[in-house]
């Protein structure tokens, strides 16, 4: 796999995803759940388009800070980038800002799997 693939991805700030609603803290601000999510989506989605049929990732691991609060109704990005490809094993840079700045960064990791035989061990 090429690294350098990148993705960004986005949402919004709304009543249910803020640390209120997810439990997270009792502020109605963007939750670390949800920042987190979008960064692991913005990775799952770097990368799908070059993974063999049959196949996904799995998030393994992610190291990230959330570092500024982000209101109801502010748009928030999450950027992947492919820093790192060893066999089954990729690793990303991640991202994540609002329209006032950067709010959180990050290393993530994925495992490619075969989506039957993943599953088959439920």
């Amino acid at each position: 796999m090429e690294k350098g693939l990148t993705y960004t991805s986005q949402t919004e700030v709304t009543p249910t995803n803020t640390a209120l609603a997810l439990g997270s803290g009792d502020l109605e601000v963007f939750a670390t759940p949800a920042l987190t999510a979008l960064m692991e989506n913005a990775a799952m989605n770097a990368v799908k388009n070059e993974l063999p049929q049959g196949s996904t990732t799995v998030g393994a691991m992610i190291q990230t800070t959330h570092v500024k609060p982000s209101a109801k109704g502010e748009t928030v990005w999450a950027t992947a980038v492919l820093t790192e490809a060893e066999g089954r094993k990729l690793t990303f840079k991640v991202t994540a800002k609002d329209t006032k700045g950067i709010i959180g960064e990050g290393i993530h990791i994925r495992y490619i799997v075969d989506r039957e035989r993943f599953l088959s061990k439920l």
